[in-house]
Order: C-alpha cells, then structure tokens, then sequence
C-alpha cells in the first residue's frame, strides 16, 4: 500500500508549470486540458481537518488529459535530475493507458523535465514505444538525453512556460502515428 506522502511533491514545480500553461492555453483558447487527480482515501485526518495519512485508492493514468482544437490528448508529466532516464519512471498501466488511447485516435506523450540540464523535452508515444521495446528485448531499460530528437526540446514561448503544443504540432506532422 503507497502512502500519500511517500513520494509527495515530487515534480510539482513542473506541474505547476503546466497547470499555468494549460491555464493560458484555455485562456486563449488553444485547448482544454485538465490536470487528473490520483485518487487517495484518508486513513487520518488531524483537528483542522487536514490529511495527515492516506493511501492511494486506485492507479491513477496519466497527469493529464484533454482537447487541443479537435485532438484528444493526454500526457504525463516526468523529471529527471540527471541525463539518463530510467523507463521504469514510466509504469505499465501508465504505458499501456498511452497506448490504448493512442489506438483510439488519441495522441499521447510524455513531458520530462531534465533538470541538471534545465530542458524539456516532447516524447511522442511512438518514441516512448521504441525504448519500451528495446528494453523488453534485453536492451538498456533508460534512455540518455542525447538519444532524443533535438527538434522535440520545448521551452517557454509566446507567454507560455511550457510550450507543448509546439511539440504537439511537430507530432501531427510526422507521417508516423501508431494505428
């Protein structure tokens, strides 16, 4: 049973990034993205009625999910303190979900934050794909930064701290897509 402050508020300046960018996005009107809470069932509860002990409740999905223009998108959030990324960062209900919607007509990625090196980078399911396999085949189960596609490094852009849909518009270009 995980508990709820096992590993807390890891990620979350990340995510409060995002959760500023999904805001001007909407603002804007480029898309409608909302952040999916984990489900957690409190076990204490102290006098002020603040949770001092939880557990999860079930697996969340991913972090988020939503529509940019008339895409389905949903996309987990990740950070890195160091150049390698370990693939079991990513856990399989959260892969096989990506997966899944991806077969439906959604587009799924990943964001991670490579911290040391202060980039953020835009994995496209299909890329994330390509490093689960190769681990399942005995390969390296991480990928280095420089394994990535430099065209799929984000940043902040037109008032905006994590400009994913650049990312996002790269991808629906590629003539690449799971079926």
């Amino acid at each position: 049973m995980a508990t709820w402050n096992s590993r807390g508020l890891r990620g979350s300046q990340f995510e409060e990034m995002i959760n500023i960018t999904n805001d001007k996005y909407r603002e804007l009107k480029l898309a409608l993205v909302q952040k999916i809470p984990t489900p957690i069932k409190p076990v204490e509860i102290d006098d002020n009625r603040h949770i001092t002990l939880a557990y999860f409740e079930q697996r969340s999905t991913v972090d988020y999910i939503g529509a940019v223009q008339t895409y389905p998108i949903c996309f987990d959030a990740k950070e890195c303190s160091n150049s390698t990324f370990a693939l079991s960062n990513v856990h399989k209900h959260q892969y096989e979900f990506m997966r899944d919607f991806e077969g439906q007509g959604g587009i799924a990625f990943l964001l991670i934050h490579f911290t040391k090196e202060e980039k953020i980078y835009y994995m496209r399911f299909l890329e994330l794909d390509m490093f689960m396999r190769r681990a399942e085949m005995g390969g390296p189960k991480s990928f280095k930064i420089t394994e990535l596609d430099e065209n799929y490094f984000i940043g902040p852009k037109y008032g905006v701290q994590v400009h994913y849909l650049e990312g996002l518009n790269k991808d629906l270009r590629e003539p690449e897509r799971l079926d």
